[in-house]
């Protein structure tokens, strides 16, 4: 499945602070339960997920503790329905309800707790915006298993060890599914990976308020986009 191709230099993108901004006021000033994007956020995940790997195929989601994980559970448990065979790595247990809500139907609906040697795709949903350095050692870990797998590897948001603090080991993503927004952080990597921007169900005021050309980047017309 080929996504509509939007031009980087159409779009204005983002820091990490602006987009927090963004965020927080899109949530607060519209009412959006955090768990409703996060089911945005997974289904668009599984919907690039199923455009370059046919059901039945093998897929690992690393999953963090907090929002990102979230995302990623719902990614799995969309993913398992279709038909996958999905399996799960939580290195760091979440303290947060919603995400333990998350990983309980997650796993009610097939997703093992498990890690082979093969896999068709891997995705790395251990930490998006918020991410912090030096990452945990136990993400480390499983990011570099994940780095040695022969597989098609997709981070949700921005890839496991990339934050403007400076970079650690971080996961090497083919492909980055980007939240609501392009943030600049990411284009300092875009020769290396496939860029594309997800919509979440943030309003287009929320954008214009952010100097976003809401007509530019597309969301009333195609809820993935492809930034170049």
């Amino acid at each position: 499945m080929a996504f509509p191709i939007v031009h980087a230099n159409k779009i204005r993108t983002l820091s990490l602070d602006a987009f927090k901004e963004m965020d927080y006021y899109a949530v607060n000033n519209y009412h959006l339960p955090v768990e409703l994007m996060m089911e945005s956020a997974g289904m668009q995940l599984a919907r690039l997920t199923a455009s370059i790997a046919k059901p039945g195929s093998m897929v690992l989601v690393g999953v963090g503790p907090g929002n990102n994980g979230g995302g990623g559970l719902v990614a799995a448990r969309r993913l398992e329905a279709w038909g996958y065979t999905v399996h799960i790595q939580t290195p760091i247990q979440s303290t947060h309800d919603l995400i333990k809500d998350q990983l309980s139907r997650t796993i009610s609906y097939g997703v093992e707790r498990t890690l082979e040697e093969d896999y068709d795709v891997i995705l790395d949903c251990l930490f998006g915006f918020s991410q912090h350095l030096p990452l945990p050692d136990e993400v480390s870990e499983l990011i570099q298993t994940m780095n040695e797998i022969e597989a098609e590897k997709i981070s949700l948001d921005i890839p496991t060890g990339i934050s403007e603090e400076g970079e650690s080991i971080r996961f090497k993503a083919h492909k980055v599914l980007t939240i609501a927004a392009p943030k600049t952080i990411l284009l300092n990597h875009i020769d290396e990976y496939d860029l594309y921007v997800a919509d979440v169900g943030i309003p287009v005021e929320v954008y214009l308020r952010n100097k976003i050309d809401y007509a530019a980047l597309g969301f009333y017309r195609d809820q993935i986009i492809q930034l170049v």
